[in-house]
């Protein structure tokens, strides 16, 4: 990775500490309201935003956006009766006035056994920081040179790049306070960062689409303008020619930015609210190998600089490193309080989702890049792309339409498009033969490259 060249210094005052100051104070009178209201239990969220974003198509400067966003969020708990409101507002009787329509809001809930806040015991009390903060000072000017270069760089690459779908800048900030009646307050802010740009090859019914993006916490960990545009122009021309495959059983390679929905897929079926309401292929599934003796699954909550690092969950339970499967077996589930009481089970500090998920390299081929997957493959589709929206989440089942390459040989033959591969989800994490070493950085999902051992691949008739 390699820092935005002639990047501006700044010399403007990093003012976050003190508007989470601002949050923070907030939060406090809001649950004061809410106590002398009378309610037995009470949450509040501050969350303000600000970012800029541009989009440049053929040379041409088509959008330029900057925002600045708010919300605060009052929880309120009458015995097991909750309530909510949220505003935007930040003058004082409007959110007096928000305290107030989240307590009427509880008067008319019925009692629910698992409403609440999680228990106190459980909150976070080491709070700190993972490097995430590190603000771009991006003028809008300067953001469009940076998105006009990223696409010339994509277009000079071969003449048969005609078309653009543009390329975007974009930088944004987040400030969040999470505080509750058990004397919890905790803090986070983090920035994003990214640069994309999608081209287009061919002339009429030939034509092909591709792009690449890079996406980081710190404009210092982004891939040049000029890298990304070319990495655009040579995914785009690679997709050129596509030829059709005869329908059959084929391995199935994923590459490691389609692979990361597979994973997806996995915290989705073992996720609270699925598990409740019985409406997941893998109910009662804590315990059992679902996965290769190899495969693992660990959440890094404290990863230095990482996409989705928290000491703190969206209820205030401190995180903590633990396996989702180890040894191939699923050891838990994916729960806040809520979910984990309806189910009879204890949070896992999950309120909002996972915190960095990284998935071991492993399998037939440990520790192996993308071309020793394909080499150790030998004969299949590698997966680059996938369309639709095709899987049951009840039973598993699982088809979407996906382009990307026919492997002969353990090398690249040619490119596919128009094929629909299909299979059974727990067949699929069953059947995994091995995860590369090619992590994409792009996700709180950390995977490489995951080839499945053998689905249904519908091509040519």
């Amino acid at each position: 990775m390699n820092a935005i060249i002639d990047s501006p210094a700044t010399n403007l005052r990093d003012d976050s500490q003190a508007r989470l100051d601002v949050l923070a104070g907030l939060s406090q009178r809001l649950l004061a309201r809410a106590r002398a209201r009378g309610a037995t239990q009470a949450e509040v969220s501050c969350s303000e935003d600000r970012g800029l974003s541009v989009n440049v198509r053929m040379g041409a400067v088509e959008t330029v956006e900057s925002t600045r966003d708010r919300s605060i969020g009052v929880t309120v708990y009458f015995g097991q009766r909750k309530g909510s409101a949220s505003t935007a507002d930040l003058r004082e009787d409007s959110l007096e006035a928000t305290v107030d329509q989240a307590c009427a809001i509880a008067e008319f809930t019925e009692d629910d056994p698992a409403a609440g806040l999680a228990d106190p015991a459980l909150m976070a009390t080491a709070l700190r920081e993972f490097d995430t903060w590190h603000p771009w000072a991006l003028e809008a000017d300067r953001a469009i040179d940076i998105a006009l270069a990223c696409e010339a760089a994509g277009r000079e690459v071969d003449a048969r790049i005609g078309n653009s779908d543009g390329a975007s800048v974009g930088t944004s900030e987040s400030l969040v306070v999470y505080a509750n009646s058990h004397g919890f307050l905790g803090r986070e802010r983090d920035t994003h960062h990214s640069i994309s740009c999608a081209l287009i090859a061919g002339r009429g019914e030939q034509m092909q689409r591709d792009g690449w993006y890079s996406s980081a916490l710190a404009e210092s960990d982004l891939e040049t303008p000029a890298a990304i545009g070319r990495r655009a122009a040579q995914r785009t021309l690679a997709r050129l020619a596509p030829r059709q495959i005869a329908t059959g059983q084929y391995p199935v390679l994923f590459a490691a930015e389609t692979a990361r929905s597979l994973i997806g897929h996995l915290i989705g079926a073992v996720s609270g609210g699925a598990l409740y309401r019985r409406a997941s292929f893998l109910v009662d599934s804590a315990g059992q190998q679902l996965f290769p003796a190899w495969f693992s699954a660990i959440e890094r909550p404290w990863m230095a600089r990482g996409l989705r690092s928290a000491a703190f969950d969206g209820e205030g339970v401190a995180t903590r490193e633990s396996a989702l499967v180890e040894d191939g077996v699923l050891q838990r589930y994916v729960l806040g309080s809520y979910s984990a009481r309806k189910l009879g089970l204890r949070t896992t500090a999950n309120a909002g989702g996972v915190y960095n998920l990284e998935i071991g390299a492993g399998g037939a081929a440990a520790g192996a890049d993308l071309d020793a997957l394909l080499r150790g493959m030998e004969r299949g589709l590698l997966v680059t792309e996938l369309m639709g929206q095709g899987v049951n989440g009840i039973t598993g089942d699982y088809s979407r339409g996906a382009a990307g390459f026919w492997v002969e040989n353990g090398e690249i033959a040619y490119p596919v498009d128009g094929v629909t591969i299909a299979g059974n989800l727990k067949a699929m994490f069953r059947d995994i033969e091995a995860v590369g070493s090619d992590v994409d950085p792009r996700s709180h999902l950390r995977t490489g490259s995951i080839l499945v051992g053998r689905m249904t691949v519908a091509g040519e008739d």
